[in-house]
């Protein structure tokens, strides 16, 4: 199509048409970075007051602010390779002479254990933090949840094969040596 063969009032239409159009998908575009950028800044002061509040929470319920933002490093093998892991928790408290991670949280779904992020994050911190235990907070509800997962540590520890074949040959003994003196 010759676009010279157009009258020139159906060409200017056309040119303002797509003029404007480029307009609104920029005004668009900058409009999302806009909303993304102002969205980070309030889940980012949400999460800061959200942390004020909590360590006063914590306090008033008795337990001791031993450190915040605490960082950790672990290792773990992938592949047969070390590879370390850094971690940072919201705090580390005492209770006594107990020790937990406490991880404060913000919002509709991430103060909630069922939340998988929320669950996977404190899981991580009980194994990589030498603690007692983890407290997930609830900064906006103002509570303090003690979650405790089923770690194989903390499970009543089965005998090994060895343990039992030591406890068989100590009963053997004993009964041949019993064995031995009543004749």
């Amino acid at each position: 199509m010759d676009l010279r063969a157009l009258p020139p009032d159906v060409l200017i239409v056309l040119l303002a048409a797509a003029a404007l159009l480029a307009l609104v998908q920029t005004a668009r575009i900058a409009w999302r970075g806009f909303w993304r950028r102002r969205t980070i800044t309030i889940r980012r002061e949400r999460g800061a007051a959200g942390e004020l509040r909590a360590e006063g929470l914590l306090r008033d319920l008795g337990y001791t602010i031993l450190g915040r933002q605490v960082a950790v490093s672990y290792g773990v093998h992938v592949d047969g390779e070390p590879v370390a892991i850094d971690l940072r928790a919201d705090y580390l408290v005492g209770w006594g002479d107990k020790r937990f991670v406490a991880e404060v949280k913000t919002g509709r779904a991430a103060p909630r254990i069922d939340t998988p992020g929320t669950r996977r994050q404190l899981l991580e911190y009980r194994i990589a933090f030498d603690v007692d235990g983890v407290l997930l907070v609830d900064a906006e509800a103002e509570r303090v949840h003690a979650v405790e997962f089923p770690l194989g540590a903390s499970e009543s520890p089965r005998p090994s094969r060895l343990a039992w074949l030591l406890a068989g040959a100590a009963i053997g003994a004993v009964a041949a040596a019993a064995a031995r003196f009543s004749f």
